[in-house]
């Protein structure tokens, strides 16, 4: 058995205490310099992004999927055809639309001639429906048409100026008295922009609320914010620049600012903290900065590269959407890194002793001053305790005092199985939803009112089907196929359309112009959403169109928007177990490498895990089920969107290792120097629990202020990751943690030799001091 001891590794973890030393206290020393620099280039990135940064679309493609596949097919034999359709939906609840034949002429051929515009087609022209259900496009009562028109490009990423010659298109309709919506990828584009500086607002007031009432101090209330701000403006204008480089989803900057918000908010919360808790034992304020960047700043950049491996593992999707909303994320996560490195020393110089000067209650950091961890026993003070001008003191002060917080550390001591089935039970209650996950897309049913996809979907429904919404391109290659059998093909494939399960009408089937490719259209008897359309994509893909050809060389597909998005899921559901299995795995090795102890790690990866399934719950409970989603804002049930499992866990678990490796980096220091497992637990959870719940506080209040916006995704993703932070701080930290620590005792630190001997050695915080000193507790 191989326990960690002070003199462990020290050579190693000293050296690289003094470089992050160094840089903290030079930062505040020069704190003009530094300012001054990350000003300067935030102004410059914002400039430079203006003029040279890129526009985010939600243009991507798949390759290697059926539903790419087939619209490569009609690329080549049909462009028409092909490409990615929208609808302009027209009503009049007077008279019939047959009326306005000259206008709806002019509006068609105004569409045709619009940049990347492949067709449009006249719905006063087309033949209808017949032998089946209304699916138009002129409803049977001639008030309801929709006008297809096929894009080059998808149509939410031509940019908002597009719009100007779409309305300009369709105004003739428009002057004559009809009302007209945009529906599909179109609408989409026409939505008004997301401005989330409402949402910032909203978490930026709580967190200085959370803080004053927490530490009292107002200026340490503002500095976390200050410096949080800064960086995320930073990392969004390093974002902007990428994207000139290569596509982003429209999503990536709000995510990042959630993100970049909540980490930044808690990275400098924590320095600050250490901070002033070192100016409170003495320190002057160059070494206190020193000291909290050589300690509390190494938690951070372990923390902070935990989060990034996590977004990185969103990479073994295989999907570049996916990966790239991970280096969205990352972006400011390592200008969050950077800013509480170097920025957040800076102020803390500028401010010198004065940072407490005002306060609304007696200012306090961590805990007031204690006996060392085994005083009660009669050890001699620690280094840290009282120290004298002229003395450089250790920053780990050590202090077992007797609070709230150790009272309660100490009832969880006597009954650990108690506390640790009560934080069972509630994460199994509340992940018990996830069972029934139902994975998909959110259409347009779901949007406000307001939106104009919206408008169009409700009038498609009404007139034509839910399943108008969402219409699937079937597409059969015959160009292998001798002409002399084409006919048979024909006959026998349509034959196999007739009277598909879930389907509401399938058209006859038409061959192209050069008679290579057959194509219909499959109009499902649910909305785009629905499970029942994702199993009538999968049947006509997997089923009935192999069956129609079978027996000669004819490849078949089913395309259009609708099939992309059910191979999305499909890829997405199949890979999430990998992703979870990678990140897990990075976090493991992580956790080990950092505090020796095998249990430990495994005690983290399971804890955390078990904590994001309960998220999960609550986001099916109030999405899915609609267990509260009208007051959120959202019309009816709605799936999961397929990706925001995948984003949450990446971010969830990242960030959930924050209060992780925090924590853990107390107990360890304690156990190190006390060799007492169960006292080190209430000393660490004394110390911590104070600034741990302040920064839970503010990150759910970041996140949770992102559920009044208007994209149904970010409102998932805003509640997913409050609620699951919320969760973490409170069943996690305060149950489970310490009831499990305390249950392993010394096995918790316990690691096999040979183990021991291949691992990187990674402090989770140094000495801290200005020399090659070697502080006692650390590794």
């Amino acid at each position: 058995m191989s326990h960690q001891q002070p003199a462990h590794g020290s050579g190693t973890p000293v050296r690289r205490a003094g470089v992050l030393y160094a840089t903290g206290s030079w930062c505040a020393r020069h704190f003009v310099v530094v300012i001054v620099l990350w000003i300067a280039g935030l102004v410059a990135l914002q400039a430079v992004q203006h003029a040279y940064g890129g526009d985010y679309s939600d243009n991507f493609a798949i390759p290697g999927t059926q539903s790419q596949d087939g619209l490569d097919v009609l690329e080549k034999h049909a462009p028409s055809a092909g490409g990615y359709s929208s609808q302009v939906v027209v009503h009049d609840a007077d008279k019939s639309l047959s009326g306005l034949s000259s206008q709806m002429s002019t509006v068609v051929g105004s569409l045709q001639k619009l940049p990347d515009v492949l067709s449009a087609q006249n719905p006063l022209t087309a033949p209808s429906s017949t032998g089946g259900p209304d699916v138009g496009p002129l409803s049977a009562d001639g008030k309801t048409a929709y006008i297809t028109v096929r894009f080059s490009e998808q149509p939410s990423s031509l940019g908002s100026g597009y719009l100007d010659g779409v309305d300009s298109a369709v105004r003739p309709l428009r002057s004559a008295g009809a009302e007209v919506e945009y529906g599909g990828s179109l609408g989409e584009l026409a939505r008004p922009k997301a401005n989330d500086r409402v949402s910032e607002a909203i978490g930026f007031g709580v967190a200085v609320l959370v803080l004053l009432i927490g530490f009292g101090s107002l200026l340490a209330a503002l500095l976390p914010l200050i410096t949080a701000l800064i960086c995320v403006v930073c990392g969004l204008g390093l974002l902007g620049l990428l994207a000139a480089a290569t596509t982003f989803a429209t999503v990536s900057p709000t995510l990042a600012t959630m993100i970049g918000l909540g980490v930044g908010i808690d990275y400098a919360l924590f320095l600050v903290t250490r901070h002033r808790q070192n100016l409170m034992d003495g320190r002057d304020p160059v070494a206190a900065a020193g000291a909290a960047t050589a300690t509390s700043g190494r938690a951070v950049l372990l923390s902070g590269c935990t989060v990034i491996i996590a977004l990185c593992g969103l990479w073994v999707s295989g999907i570049g959407f996916i990966g790239k909303l991970g280096v969205a994320a990352a972006v400011t996560v390592v200008t969050a890194v950077l800013g509480a490195l170097t920025l957040v020393p800076a102020v803390l110089g500028l401010t010198g002793r004065y940072i407490d000067r005002i306060h609304v209650r007696k200012p306090v950091a961590e805990v007031e001053p204690g006996p060392e961890p085994g005083a009660e026993a009669g050890a001699e003070p620690g280094p840290g305790r009282g120290a004298r001008p002229g003395r450089e003191p250790t920053t780990e002060r050590g202090p077992t005092t007797h609070g709230t917080w150790h009272r309660y550390a100490q009832r969880v001591e006597r009954r650990p199985w108690w506390f640790l089935a009560a934080g069972v039970v509630v994460l199994a209650v509340l992940a018990f939803p996830v069972l029934f996950i139902q994975l998909g897309h959110i259409g347009g049913g779901a949007d406000p009112r307001s939106f104009t996809d919206r408008r169009a979907y409700d009038l498609m429904s009404s007139a034509f089907g839910p399943g108008s919404n969402g219409p699937l391109t079937l597409v059969i290659d015959q160009s292998e196929v001798p002409q002399s059998d084409r006919s048979g093909l024909e006959s026998q494939a349509q034959q196999s359309l007739a009277k598909v399960p879930d389907a509401a009408f399938i058209t006859p089937l038409a061959a192209t112009q050069d008679g290579d490719v057959l194509t219909a259209t499959a109009y499902s008897v649910a909305a785009p959403q629905d499970e029942r359309t994702t199993s009538l994509v999968d049947h006509l893909s997997d089923d009935v169109l192999p069956a129609a050809v079978h027996g000669t060389a004819a490849d078949t597909y089913v395309t259009g928007t609708t099939a992309a998005q059910v191979d999305f899921l499909d890829i997405v559901s199949s890979r999430l177990p990998l992703i979870i299995a990678v990140v897990v795995g990075l976090a493991f090795l992580v956790i080990l490498a950092v505090f020796r102890g095998l249990l430990v790690a495994v005690k983290a990866a399971l804890l955390n895990v078990l904590s994001i399934a309960a998220s999960y719950g609550v986001v099916v409970a109030v999405f899915q089920w609609g267990w509260g989603g009208p007051a959120l804002g959202v019309s009816g049930d709605v799936p999961i969107e397929s990706y925001v499992p995948m984003m949450m866990f990446a971010i969830v678990f990242g960030l959930s290792m924050d209060y992780e490796i925090f924590l853990l980096t107390r107990i360890h220091e304690a156990w190190l120097a006390t060799n007492d497992p169960r006292a080190s637990v209430a000393h660490a959870l004394e110390i911590t629990a104070r600034v741990i719940t302040c920064a839970a506080l503010i990150m759910v209040s970041v996140f949770a202020a992102f559920i009044i916006s208007d994209n149904i995704v970010v409102k998932m993703l805003g509640l997913g990751l409050a609620v699951s932070v919320l969760i973490d701080a409170t069943v996690v930290r305060l149950l489970l943690v310490p009831a499990v620590m305390t249950l392993l005792g010394r096995a918790a630190w316990w690691t096999p030799r040979w183990l021991d001997r291949v691992l990187p050695h990674l402090d989770a915080e140094g000495s801290g001091t200005t020399g090659g000193a070697k502080a006692s507790g650390n590794t």
